[in-house]
Formats: structure tokens, sequence, C-alpha cells
């Protein structure tokens, strides 16, 4: 069995300098905005969000499940990947799908999960090491919109020199990114193109990205799976006032808030808030800020942005990707978009 690695490119530092930014960043623009979901996955969290994945209304989650059950095959084909590197792995509970396609194909020799939690990269990696022994392993705790270029698993790391020629199918020597569950859905579109430019830079030509997108559909359908019945996504975002006042030292009164799930058709999105119920002034000691909410202000704390596979492909195609392999689960609600560094 090969022992995991573990690198360290997000201290408690950097993470603390970022959240106190992001937190005085959004707290005084207009409208107010949280930005950063290190807001939304504390321990509290996280938990939450398990539990959102198994409500009836969350079609996400199992609709890209599906996908990956019915397309992992010809992913993993099309790919021809010896290196799998998961932006945003969290549990990876979804991995092992795509890991034992990659395996089939002869040529998976390393996983590579990346995650701002150190964690949950503590908890998932000993399963996976377990599961595939004979898989080399390299854990990453970073920012992954920050530390694309440190990623294990250049050619240049395998002895091999860039050429900007494309391998020959079959060949290995090649990295598959992979950011899943609607994640990128989750960036504002001018951070969402930084993205994609900045993955591409890092990305040499031939080598592979795959990307969970949710699809549009009707505003009901798309509302009552981000304002669900019982509750737990209401929780779930109020929560990270609690962070703020964990974090912060705030005094954020959270039952002065409501959960607000808006689709804005403009935008392609859902949106997820809180509006204050009553007029209040909060203050941020560990910011120096004070900050006034009127009676029925909103505060962004998420957004889920929707595509098409129009949409998706231009983008992609923008920063220097092209569409190699597109599928759905069976009823046509999320999409894995494969696509090639050119």
């Amino acid at each position: 069995m090969t022992l995991p690695a573990l690198d360290i490119h997000l201290t408690e530092e950097d993470a603390d300098a970022a959240l106190r930014a992001d937190a005085r960043s959004g707290l005084t623009s207009t409208p107010k905005v949280l930005r950063g979901p290190q807001w939304l996955y504390d321990a509290r969290g996280s938990e939450l969000f398990e539990q959102i994945t198994a409500l009836p209304e969350y079609y996400p989650f199992p609709a890209e499940r599906e996908a990956l059950v019915a397309c992992a095959g010809e992913i993993a084909r099309t790919a021809a990947a010896d290196t799998l590197v998961e932006l945003g792995s969290g549990s990876s509970s979804k991995t092992p799908v795509l890991l034992d396609a990659l395996h089939r194909t002869g040529l998976l020799r390393r996983y590579v999960p990346v995650d701002v939690s150190a964690s949950a990269l503590e908890e998932a990696v000993p399963g996976l090491v377990g599961a595939y022994p004979e898989l080399e392993v390299h854990g990453v705790v970073g920012d992954f919109t920050r530390d694309l270029r440190s990623l294990p698993g250049r050619r240049s790391e395998q002895g091999s020199t860039p050429t900007g020629e494309l391998d020959p199918p079959g060949s290995g020597g090649r990295r598959l990114v992979a950011l899943l569950g609607g994640t990128i859905g989750n960036f504002e579109p001018p951070d969402r193109r930084a993205f994609l430019a900045a993955l591409a830079d890092a990305l040499e030509p031939g080598e592979g990205f795959l990307v969970g997108t949710d699809l549009v559909k009707d505003e009901e359908t798309l509302v009552r799976a981000y304002d669900d019945a019982a509750g737990t996504t209401a929780a779930f975002e109020l929560n990270a006032l609690t962070v703020l006042n964990r974090v912060l030292g705030a005094d954020f009164d959270v039952d002065g808030f409501e959960y607000v799930a808006a689709w804005v058709p403009q935008a392609s999105r859902i949106e997820m808030r809180v509006r204050a119920r009553r007029a209040m002034t909060v203050t941020v000691p560990a910011l120096d800020l004070v900050v006034d909410f009127a009676e029925g202000e909103e505060m962004r704390t998420e957004i889920s942005t929707k595509f098409t596979r129009q949409s998706i492909t231009a983008e992609l195609g923008a920063a220097g990707f092209a569409l190699r392999h597109w599928c759905t689960d069976p009823a046509g609600r999320f999409a894995l978009a494969l696509a090639q560094r050119v």
C-alpha cells in the first residue's frame, strides 16, 4: 500500500486572512454578500449539507451520481488519464465511480484530492487508500482557485518534456481534473471566467477537465431543491451567520433573519439569501466594523448557476477547452461535460 502524501498549501493563517478579507468586502458591498464557501462549511454546515444531499427535493446529488454511473466508462476512455485531480473533493463520496472506470483503462496510477479542509482529507483518504492499495494518493490542502499551478502530476514531474502535442490515446502521462457537484455554478461569472482561464493555463494540451453542471429547468423544481419543506437548507444558510459570530466576534441575531431562495432568470441562477426581519445594527469587532441592516434587507449567501449545453460549451471554449463528451442522467437534469485543453 502506498502511504498518502499531504501537501499543505493553505495554512490556518492563510484561511483566517482570506475569511477576514471576504467578510469585509461582502459586508460593505451593495447589496451585501457573503463571499466564500468557508462561511457555510464549518462542522455544523458540513453536517447540514450532508442532510441536504439526502432530501427528496434535492435532485442534483442523485442526478449527478446517475450520470457518473452511466457515463464514467466513456469519460475514462476519452480522458486516457493516469492522474485524477479532484477539486473540492470533500468526502470523495462519488469518486469511486470515476476511479473504478479510470482503473479499468489500465492507466490510472495517482489520485489527487484537493480541499480547503484538512480534516475532510484526513477522513476520506484512508478509506480510498484501503480500497485502492495500488494507487498513489496525494492530498492537497488548498484553495483550488489559487493553487492550480502547484497541483501534483504535471508531465514534467513524470520525466517528460511538454511539447504541445497530444499524447497518443492510451499512453498515459495525462491528468484529468474533476470539479463535481455543480460547484462551477457557485462562482460569480467573472470569477468563473478567471477560474477556467487559470485552469487552462495550468493544464497542458490534451489534459482533461470534467465538470458537473446542473441544467436549467422549471422554476418550481429549482426553488424547491433549494428551499426544502424540512427547512434544512434554511438552517444551512443561516448557519453562516453563526460562523461570523464565532470567528469574527460578530453579534448577528440569527433569529432576526429568515431564509429566501429566489430564481433569477436573467442570470440563470438560484440565489440563496438571508433577509432581515427588522432593522438592526451588527458589530463585527474583529474587523472594527459596524453594519446596518434595514428591515427586509437581504444578504446573498450563495448562488447556484444553471447551464445549458450551449452555455457551458461557450464558456469552456472561451477559456481554451474543447468539449469532447457530454452526458446527462436519464432524466436530463444534470450534465457531465468532459473538455480537453487545446
